[in-house]
């Protein structure tokens, strides 16, 4: 059964939004109820009225992105060649995170979730949902001799996967010194002669 995503009100989205924002400027350790009431000029209590703890903002910040897939996969990215559809996903999300570093921040820091099963589940379940559907573009685009079938479509997964995460946190961890977008294209381009092992 597919998981049903929540909706939040806009003060839980301001909450989570400033949660972000704290995470990715200060470090997970500086978000403390106290901190998030302070950065929004609300009183702890005003928190814990949207929020009953902040493992459950953690929670929602992996709620909202689990949601991003979903519109970077929408139908008009869909079409074509698999190995069009691929570069259509992977540029899509070079260009989230290229406009949302703090989001980047977050997700691309799993450590930040270890330490609670129901935070380690989430994040897992969003890679085990996003590799679902890297490897079935690949399959198909294998099935149709748009992609090399001498690598597994797994092995290309993580090639395409891992490429992103490397390329994010690179960016993210050098302070943002390099147009995103723009490497993100080259590297796709490598990818792209390395998949396909031939022109289309």
């Amino acid at each position: 059964m597919a998981e049903l995503m929540k909706t939040y009100t806009e003060r839980q989205t301001q909450i989570i939004d400033k949660s972000i924002k704290i995470i990715a400027d200060k470090g997970i350790q500086q978000l403390t109820i106290k901190n998030l009431s302070k950065s929004l000029g609300v009183s702890e209590p005003a928190i814990y009225r949207h929020f009953k703890s902040k493992i459950d903002i953690l929670l929602a910040i992996l709620d909202n992105f689990s949601k991003i897939p979903d519109e970077l996969h929408s139908e008009e990215k869909n079409q074509g060649k698999s190995i069009n559809i691929l570069e259509n996903i992977f540029l899509s999300h070079i260009g989230y995170f290229s406009k949302n570093s703090a989001q980047a921040a977050v997700i691309f820091s799993e450590e930040i979730f270890q330490n609670d099963t129901r935070l380690s589940e989430k994040v897992y379940s969003i890679m085990e949902k996003n590799e679902t559907r890297i490897l079935k573009i690949i399959k198909n685009g294998q099935s149709k001799k748009e992609i090399r079938e001498d690598i597994t479509a797994e092995h290309i997964a993580t090639i395409v996967i891992g490429s992103l995460r490397f390329l994010v946190t690179k960016w993210r961890l050098s302070n943002l010194s390099f147009n995103l977008e723009e490497k993100g294209r080259t590297v796709w381009n490598s990818i792209e002669k390395m998949i396909i092992g031939r022109k289309q």
